[in-house]
């Protein structure tokens, strides 16, 4: 079974390997140079900045290659059949975040596009349900502890990951143990399925952002400090999301009340 916590742990434990080098926090006699650091929150930033690097080369030398050919060899439809795939299997983790989030409407609407797409759109191929009235909302178990007002920590910079935090890592590994497919006996061959669906995703979500990424990287005088910054900017964007879709509040697709 501890193998496919795999991902979690590696996480958790490049996390620990980060404390060890800080940046140094400017003398309280500098009161500006205080407040840009408190900030910023990024004491990490030295070995930030060496996982960005890695990460840089990894995507310039082996994920962009291969996002490249993913995305001349498939056509477009089969790319969006793959993603749609991709996405439905993440219902049941999207389900229990909304449920953990106390959003009943959110967890109503994840699961009629779970049972929609699983059947009239052909396993998940086709996304039938957005077209239904039932359209896709994106969070995850980080934004949940953000709502239970557990504070973000400082920023991190992960390999493969990419921009995160402590309450981030900690999100990811509880998505992880909510995924229904870490359950099931290896016997099935889930420990491959799950390896293969990790990979696809990346090459996937690569493919899709290729091209912001690129634009970031040349337009950037800072490209670090803009992924930390656009980071936090999506992740404040989906806890606000998640915040002010009112539970008490009649999803779209109900029938309207009766006058």
């Amino acid at each position: 079974m501890r193998k496919r916590f795999q991902p979690a742990w590696a996480t958790l434990a490049l996390a620990g390997l980060a404390l060890n080098a800080c940046a140094t926090r400017p003398p309280a006699s500098d009161p500006d140079a205080v407040a840009e650091y408190e900030q910023t929150n990024d004491p990490l930033e030295p070995t930030n900045r060496f996982f960005y690097g890695v990460n840089d080369k990894l995507q310039r030398y082996a994920i962009n290659p291969v996002s490249q050919g993913y995305v001349h060899v498939v056509p477009p439809p089969v790319r969006g059949g793959v993603h749609n795939v991709l996405s439905n299997l993440t219902s049941p983790v999207t389900f229990a975040d909304d449920v953990t989030q106390a959003n009943p409407r959110r967890a109503g609407t994840t699961f009629m596009r779970f049972v929609i797409n699983s059947t009239a759109g052909g396993l998940g191929i086709f996304d039938v349900a957005t077209g239904w009235g039932y359209p896709m909302h994106d969070t995850d178990f980080n934004v949940t502890l953000a709502l239970w007002g557990v504070p973000a920590g400082p920023y991190l910079y992960l390999p493969v990951l990419g921009p995160s935090s402590p309450r981030g890592v900690a999100g990811y590994g509880a998505d992880i143990a909510l995924d229904p497919f870490t359950w099931v006996p290896r016997g099935y061959g889930l420990i491959t399925f799950n390896w293969a669906r990790y990979g696809l995703t990346l090459v996937d979500r690569y493919s899709r952002y290729a091209d912001d990424i690129k634009h970031v990287k040349e337009g950037a005088l800072d490209p670090y400090a803009t992924f930390r910054s656009l980071y936090r900017q999506n992740l404040a964007a989906r806890v606000a999301a998640a915040r002010q879709d009112d539970p008490g509040t009649p999803p779209a697709w109900s029938p309207p009340p009766p006058k």
